[in-house]
Order: C-alpha cells, then structure tokens, then sequence
C-alpha cells in the first residue's frame, strides 16, 4: 500500500449521525435569518431537540457547545458558511442550503440537493480542521469510487478508513492505484487485516469511528447512500480510554434514485476537478469562501423541477450568470455579462441601467433616479486577473454622460490596480459579491432593492476595493447571530 504516507488525513466531522437532528437545526437558525440568536434561544432549541427525542445530553444545565458544534457541522456540509461582522459571528445560508429547507418535507428532493452540497464539500474547507495538505474533493472521489465497476460500485467500511480517508490530491494516476490498492485489500482475511490496522492504531481507530459510525450513517439517514452490515474483523482500543470501536465490512452503495444525478454531476464537475485555495495569495479568504459556497448547478435544480417554468428561478440564476461571464471562459462572453450586469442593477427599484458599450463608451449609464445622480459601470470581464485600470479613459467615460463616480465589476484583479484608482472617482466590486447581495435579496422576497447602501459606501470609500464592505452589508442583512 503506497498512499498512507504519514497519519494525516481526512477530518470528517462526527458531531451527530441524525440527520433529522442536523435539519431542526438549520430550520431553527433559518427562522432566526436577520437577527442574533441569544444563549436563552439556544437553551430553548435544545430543550425543543430534547422533546422531540434528538438531544440526549445527560447535564441538566443544557451546554451550548453541542448547539455550536451542530451549526460547525452545517457549515461542513455546506448548508451556508460563517463570518465574523462587527465582531458578532454570523451564519448566512448558501443558496442550496435555502434551496434545502426550502424542499425539507420533501425527502427525495432533500436526498438530491443534500447530493450536490456534498459535491461542493472540498479540501481545503473553511469549516474544517483537516490539514491544508489535502486538495481535493472528498465526496466526489466517494462516489467515483462507489460508481467503479472494478469495485462492484461498493465500499467498505475499513476501506474508507484505511486508504481512502488518506488521499491528498487526486489525478487520474491517484485514482487508479487508490482503485488497485482497494482491490488488493479485498484480497486480505480478517486476520490479515487487522494485522494492518493494529499498526497505526490511533489514526486507523479515528478514521474508523468517524466514517462508520457517523458519516455512512448520517449519509443513510439522509437519503444519499444505502449501508449493509458486515462482520465485524477486529475492534481497537480508542486512545488510553476503555473504549473500544469497531472494524467492520460494513459496505455502502448508491441509491437507485440518485445514480442519474450523480452521472450528471461527475460529467460536469468532475472529482479531477481542482478545488479552491483558501490562501490563494492573490484573493481575500472571504471570497473564495463565496465562490464556494456559491456552488448551485443547473443541473440539480432541473433535475428537482425548480427551473422549469419559474420566475424566481431566472431571478436566481441571473447572479451565477454574472459570475459565469465574468469569468469570460471562450472570450466571447463579454457582452453577456455587460447584459447580466444590467439586469442586476435594474433590479434596485431606483436605478435605471441601460447598456450602452462600443468605442470610447462605458458599458452601462445608469441613473440613481431619486438623487437625480448618474454613475458609470465598467464591466471588466477577463479569464484572467484584471491587470490594469485606465482611469483617464474611464474619466473620458464618465465625462460623456455626466457621471459622478465609476462601478468597476471584475471577478478578479491584481493588486496594482488599487493604485490606477487610488486618486479617482472609481470604485470596485468583485463579480461574486455583488451577485451574493442580490441573490440574498431575491431569496428574502426583498422585490424593492434600495440602492441608498451601495451609494453611501460608494461615495465614503472611492478609489478604494467595496467588496468587504458590500460583503458586510449582505452578511449583517441576511445572516444569523450566533
């Protein structure tokens, strides 16, 4: 066995295996969005888990760290993510976390969309301890593993713990000696086995407990795995306690219902995939943290029924549009997003954005129509990082239409374009967080957005990156206290 280098790996969280416990939870936190949640509320939703038979803590005096370690467990599986905002933690909800309670009743649509925010489930991960080391996809290489037919499209349990947990990066080479390494540990007797594990047992009896027993668990509770017991081989002693775990031939396999789904999603976002850095030298952390929490395929929402026919399912999609064409993946999407961008600021009620574009001309004119005030918007969408700004040409711009101050949109730049702007009316705002506020406001109902907040922060901070303050106003909005 060639891929255990050393005891680090996968951390997989094993706070809870209910899943129904992890689903009050997320409602409970939904129903406090754009407020704080105080200690006695907390108290309350543990007496309210424990009444519905879903918290069994022995201590009277109700500990919250159980309620803090449910929303840390939100956050891994992706049902929104956590920042800290005027020194209050909040909690915003992802859209397929929305998308989830959404559709909560609803248990085969729940199993679908609990699929896909595992899909977006990648190491490096905010919310989690494992070593930055890690770079991959955990869940994906799971079910490109359990849809291998050298496999039988199966996983045991000891598998999981003694190899799989143990990868750092895949490529396709990875994969298929994970694939050989699998089949050779098929071949071995329960003797044989637990032989191995006995020879780094502390890390072995981690990985062990933290898949069989919670992981694969909670998954079948969920919907998106089916679990059959097996023999157990050996069990180990966890730590210097008494306790001790077992090492079983417990095996998982996929659901017949997910099995399209998964097709779709591993032929559009493939476990080869790179994931995001978290210390990406070149982009702020909150920012890769959106991107990935942002994660919302087409794909899922047609495959529920959420796309067909529906008006706010456009709305939704036109933020992932301005994303997407910011991004200029063929180079020949820079008008769509000079178009996706003048939706989204007609979509504050007092603006009105018209595209204009061509030689010598800004992309957008738009009026803040109770300040009588005009501005220009400069879509700058490159596969690249934007590397320059030409504030004379965009004065020129602004000069054209009588502009007091300039949006630069971009989903991303290098650092010496804070000095093209630093003297100048201008201002920008990265592609993924103007497309975060908005979809937060479509998801609230909110039909009349007020541009009066982006204004103020716009004229208090010109020459300067409004991406952490527009991030702050959407996060202190829409998010929960903690």
């Amino acid at each position: 066995m060639t891929l255990r280098i050393d005891s680090k790996k996968w951390i997989l969280y094993r706070h809870t295996r209910d899943f129904d416990k992890l689903c009050v939870v997320a409602e409970f936190l939904k129903s406090y969005t754009k407020t704080g949640i105080s200690t006695d509320e907390k108290t309350q939703l543990n007496l309210k888990l424990r009444e519905l038979g879903l918290y069994s803590e022995r201590n009277p005096e109700l500990p919250l760290d159980a309620i803090n370690h449910k929303i840390n467990q939100l956050s891994y599986y992706m049902f929104g993510y956590q920042a800290k905002v005027d020194g209050q933690d909040r909690f915003l909800f992802s859209p397929l976390g929305n998308l989830f309670l959404k559709h909560v009743e609803d248990k085969e649509k729940t199993a679908k969309i609990f699929l896909t925010m595992l899909w977006a489930v990648q190491y490096q991960h905010p919310h989690s301890g494992t070593d930055s080391e890690f770079q991959l996809h955990p869940f994906r290489l799971i079910y490109k593993l359990l849809s291998e037919p050298k496999l039988s499209n199966k996983l045991y349990a000891f598998e999981v713990a003694y190899s799989v947990v143990f990868l750092k990066e895949v490529n396709n080479t990875a994969y298929e000696e994970l694939v050989n390494d699998l089949l050779e540990l098929r071949k071995l007797s329960d003797e044989q086995l637990a032989q191995k594990f006995q020879e780094d047992r502390h890390a072995l009896v981690n990985s062990a407990y933290e898949w069989d027993y919670y992981v694969s668990s909670l998954f079948q509770s969920s919907g998106v795995l089916n679990k059959k017991d097996g023999v157990v081989i050996t069990k180990l002693q966890h730590g210097n306690t008494n306790t001790f775990r077992k090492i079983t031939r417990n095996e998982v396999s996929i659901p017949e219902n997910l099995k399209s789904l998964i097709e779709q999603l591993e032929n559009e976002y493939s476990f080869l995939e790179k994931p995001l850095l978290l210390n990406d030298p070149e982009r702020l952390k909150l920012d890769v943290v959106k991107e990935i929490y942002g994660f919302y395929p087409k794909t899922l929402l047609v495959e529920i029924g959420e796309a067909v026919d529906d008006f706010k399912f456009e709305l939704l999609n036109l933020p992932k549009l301005i994303e997407q064409y910011a991004n200029n993946n063929d180079g020949a999407e820079a008008y769509l997003f000079e178009d996706a961008l003048a939706d989204g600021f007609n979509m504050f009620y007092n603006i009105e954005a018209n595209k204009i574009s061509g030689a010598g001309n800004t992309d957008l004119e738009c009026l803040y129509i109770p300040r009588k005030k005009k501005f220009t918007v400069e879509a700058k969408s490159t596969k690249n990082k934007l590397s320059s700004v030409n504030a004379g040409r965009l004065a020129g711009h602004r000069e054209k239409i009588g502009g007091a101050y300039t949006i630069v949109v971009t989903p991303r730049y290098v650092p010496a374009v804070l000095q093209d702007i630093r003297t100048s009316p201008i201002v920008i705002i990265r592609a993924n967080t103007f497309s975060e506020y908005l979809y937060n406001c479509i998801d609230n109902d909110i039909r009349e957005i007020d541009y009066e907040d982006f204004d103020s922060i716009i004229v208090n901070n010109l020459g300067k990156d409004i991406s952490k303050n527009i991030s702050d106003l959407t996060i202190s909005r829409f998010a929960t206290q903690k």
